[in-house]
């Protein structure tokens, strides 16, 4: 049992961004329904794109019971291995059980419900038990946040986080649906006639869904980190930074979406509508499951106003951030292991001299691969050389090096086996996605931007793979650490999960524009992979 503790921790907080995922599909449909199809009195509206709708709303329920079964497993798994023993009676009447066993339920007759609808989508009267079950839906979501644990305002926290959630959802599910709309056009000419309208109509709920989610945010975010030393020297306010910085560009991206409509409807542009615009919301969709997942991290970690004691300066952060000399000095392994008994055997687990070397030759090597390749894919964009398109190489070099630096203690340098590491460790299996992750973009890329005949569809798996090693870095944790040095350590991994979506995002939209937009695009998207480049570069060990 102990040996999966390492996946259960990974899964349990994986599981939490999948959910928020799964719940925006199941119920902000429900909004995306009444506001843009106009179901059930539209007169005029497809019936394929009410039955896209409905078919998302079924996968998206589906699935936020089998995430939300998945979740309460993983937290017994938790439970079993942190105490030794297990008592299911008392797990099965906590409020976190309760809570997600009803959600369990709701979801899935929520999905039986929508196949249902599927036979007849147009149908009002289908519609009502599908409405009926979303609401318990959303107001059992209550039961599941942080602030069910709190002793003050916890109901008006429970109410106020309930709402967040609404909003978020509902703008998800209008940008996912927009994205299904925009791909299945082709099957019936109708969904192409809807497109410019339902841009149009999303907009308008857009606005109204933002409204809600900034002013609840701020409210939360007062609550929850509670001072300016919160939000700069807490993993929490580290997290709530990052997730507004996102939100800043999507809703750049919501603005052009809603000026494109506003210029079809006035006859002043037809074009940008379906050139560009389909892209951009492709994009919104990218950025938006970043901070979803964001969010899902954020109600595992303890909120910065629980811990005041434990923050780390201002210093002591820009410190970690601060340009330095990179040190490409390691020691050996066996200097290293030899430290490792000492740093298990004391408090705090605070790393030997040999342990803080050997990380800071790793980070700061790794950000020499990413700066080089970052400045040769640069030079090609520049047009300064053909020979800059083979920047991607440096990703193999970069895979193999950190297949066998970044956990010196498990294979094939330390004692501890392959599996063992892998699935008794959720660190160590995040490096280990992340290293065959790297080795992958390396070889896949190469081929794509080099070979004409690759497939056409290759291209498209970098910025793929780049936002989900992105999401990987923005719920990476380091739990072997205590809450002040893990976040010294994690704000760096935040930095760069932040240009990994958008690098990702950059190169999507790149592969969709037309020049000189798609260059700049793309060139923004390298300065972003030079960015991180740096992060690791001046990264430095934190201070004990």
């Amino acid at each position: 049992m102990q040996d999966i503790q390492g996946i259960a921790n990974f899964l349990d907080d994986f599981m939490g961004g999948l959910q928020l995922i799964a719940y925006a599909m199941a119920v902000g449909t429900m909004l995306w329904a009444l506001v843009v199809l106009r179901i059930p009195r539209g007169q005029d509206t497809p019936v394929a794109a009410a039955a896209i709708a409905v078919r998302l709303m079924k996968i998206g329920a589906y699935s936020l019971a089998v995430t939300q079964l998945i979740e309460i497993a993983m937290k017994g798994v938790v439970i079993a291995t942190t105490l030794g023993e297990f008592d299911f009676a008392a797990y099965a009447g906590t409020v976190q059980f309760i809570a997600g066993a009803v959600r369990i339920v709701l979801a899935a007759a929520l999905g039986w419900f929508a196949g249902r609808l599927q036979q007849n989508p147009l149908d009002g009267g289908r519609w009502l038990p599908v409405y009926a079950l979303t609401v318990p839906l959303i107001i059992g979501g209550a039961w599941l946040v942080h602030a069910v644990g709190r002793f003050e305002n916890r109901e008006a926290l429970m109410l106020l986080t309930v709402l967040h959630q609404l909003a978020a959802a509902v703008w998800f599910a209008g940008v996912a649906q927009l994205v299904a709309l925009w791909r299945m056009r082709s099957q019936d000419p109708l969904l192409e006639t809807l497109w410019p309208q339902a841009i149009r109509r999303f907009s308008a709920l857009g606005i109204a869904t933002v409204a809600v989610l900034v002013v609840s945010g701020g409210i939360l975010t007062w609550e929850y980190v509670g001072s300016w030393d919160g939000l700069a020297g807490t993993g929490y306010g580290s997290l709530v930074i990052t997730k507004l910085s996102l939100l800043a560009v999507v809703l750049v991206m919501a603005w052009y979406n809603k000026r494109s409509g506003e210029n079809w409807f006035s006859g002043q542009d037809k074009v940008s509508i379906t050139a560009i615009t389909p892209h951009v919301v492709e994009s919104e969709a990218f950025v938006l499951i970043s901070i979803l997942f964001i969010a899902a991290t954020l109600s595992s970690q303890p909120p910065a106003a629980d811990i005041s004691n434990l923050t780390a300066t201002v210093s002591e952060v820009a410190h970690m951030l601060a340009p330095k000399i990179p040190s490409f000095h390691s020691p050996s392994h066996a200097e290293l292991m030899a430290g490792e008994v000492g740093r298990i055997a004391i408090v705090d687990k605070v790393p030997s001299v040999a342990g803080a070397e050997w990380s800071d030759f790793n980070h700061n090597s790794a950000g020499l691969f990413l700066t080089v390749m970052g400045l040769m894919a640069l030079t090609s964009y520049a047009g300064l050389g053909r020979w800059g398109r083979y920047w991607p190489l440096g990703f193999v070099g970069l895979g193999i090096f950190l297949f066998f630096r970044s956990d010196a203690e498990t294979w094939p340098l330390g004692p501890i086996g392959f599996w063992e590491s892998t699935f008794g460790n959720g660190e160590v299996l995040q490096h280990r996605m992340a290293t065959f992750l790297v080795l992958g973009l390396g070889m896949m890329e190469m081929k794509a931007r080099v070979h004409e005949d690759r497939h056409p569809r290759l291209p498209y798996l970098f910025p793929m793979l780049c936002a989900f090693g992105g999401i990987l870095l923005l719920t990476h944790a380091h739990s072997e650490f205590e809450l002040k040095t893990e976040y010294l350590i994690q704000v760096t991994h935040t930095t760069m999960g932040l240009f990994a979506v958008l690098m990702a995002t950059g190169r999507w939209l790149e592969l969709h524009l037309k020049p000189p937009a798609s260059n700049l695009v793309g060139a923004l998207s390298m300065l972003c992979m030079v960015a991180i480049g740096l992060c690791l570069l001046f990264y430095k060990e934190p201070l004990y």
